[in-house]
């Protein structure tokens, strides 16, 4: 049977469907707003678009690129890629921290070297114990205690402790455009993982809180671990002894047995990450490789083939043929750290 539609109600049925166009016209508009802002500290160079229309294909079921969520894989170094690491490696000035905290346990240090030249801030003098040198250093502050213990001791000093440069907290020397790139892959079903020669322990402590990456998807070097049980209590024991070093070629090799996937994107920064991007982008189909270049010695720091941190030569000269993208700090990025802090 034929229903009639009275005049009142053709009336209301007319604002409903008008009230429907327009929700359906906002939340068009709101979808768009939302794709246009999802990297607003990215000026639209080509870069960023480079970004973008890689993430378009991959992400695009009718696209010859198309990869499937379980595939999209980034990686991500730390120092220099997701925050800063000038004038030394942040965990380095946890550790010259650290050092002091522990000093009057410990006096024989006045007069020991590298503990002498590193609690009287004499770098040049630091710098001549080389590598074992540091390495003593790290072992003093990072081992001989639970992994509860350590956690402890990076969470109060990432609460507390100031660069001596910017006055800032280390977590808030973080790189608001990188932050919103983590924040963009995932909202595009990408899985992010940070693969960093900084330990494994340290950055978990705050990796979640700063970055949005879960302890499980940081990989870093570290030191032997052991199981210990004290008085019926379970423990995990930090041990003087290095367990893996996570840096040049060691990167492939944590990925592999970390992730089990080849990555379809890798962001680095130096030289130390070469071989992160070659791995990357050596796998069949779309990949995506980048290097963070910084450029900017007015909002940050400027360095590239001369630096002590973060040196890049190599990837310099063979970014272009190899096809990585080289992100320019000074002109693709229209702010470096963020105007709020982060939690941690």
């Amino acid at each position: 049977m034929r229903r009639l539609i009275t005049p009142g109600k053709a009336a209301r049925a007319s604002n409903i469907l008008s009230c429907g166009v327009l929700l359906l016209a906002l939340t068009c508009f709101n979808a768009g707003t939302a794709t246009a802002d999802a990297l607003p500290s990215w000026r639209d160079t080509a870069t960023r678009q480079s970004i973008e229309q890689f993430v378009a294909e991959v992400t695009d079921a009718e696209h010859a690129h198309y990869v499937t969520p379980a595939d999209r894989i980034a990686v991500f170094d730390n120092d220099g890629t997701l925050w800063a690491e000038q004038p030394v490696y942040f965990q380095l000035f946890f550790v010259l921290d650290r050092l002091r905290q522990l000093a009057p346990q410990n006096p024989q240090w006045k007069t020991q070297e590298p503990f002498k030249a590193a609690l009287s801030g004499d770098m040049n003098a630091l710098a001549q114990t080389g590598m074992h040198g540091i390495m003593e250093l790290l072992m003093a502050t990072h081992a001989d205690q639970s992994r509860a213990e350590f956690a402890a001791a990076v969470k109060a000093w990432t609460e507390s402790a100031r660069h001596p440069t910017t006055g800032k907290r280390y977590t808030e020397m973080v790189y608001q455009p990188m932050l919103e790139l983590l924040d963009y892959l995932r909202a595009n079903e990408f899985k992010v993982y940070i693969v960093s020669g900084g330990g494994i322990e340290f950055m978990r402590v705050f990796a979640e809180a700063v970055y949005g990456v879960i302890p499980e998807q940081v990989i870093g070097s570290s030191i032997k671990t052991q199981y210990v049980v004290t008085d019926g209590q379970p423990t995990l024991q930090r041990l003087p002894e290095m367990n893996f070093v996570d840096d040049k070629e060691g990167k492939p090799v944590a990925i592999n047995q970390h992730i089990g996937r080849r990555p379809l994107v890798a962001f680095g920064n130096s030289d130390g990450d070469f071989q992160m991007l070659e791995w990357t982008t050596a796998g069949a189909g779309p990949r995506l490789g980048a290097l963070v270049h910084h450029t900017d010695a007015e909002r940050e720091w400027a360095y590239d083939r001369d630096s002590h941190i973060g040196k890049l030569v190599r990837g310099l000269d063979e970014a272009e043929q190899r096809g990585w993208l080289l992100v320019d700090m000074k002109n693709d990025w229209s702010q470096v750290f963020p105007s709020h802090t982060p939690s941690n």
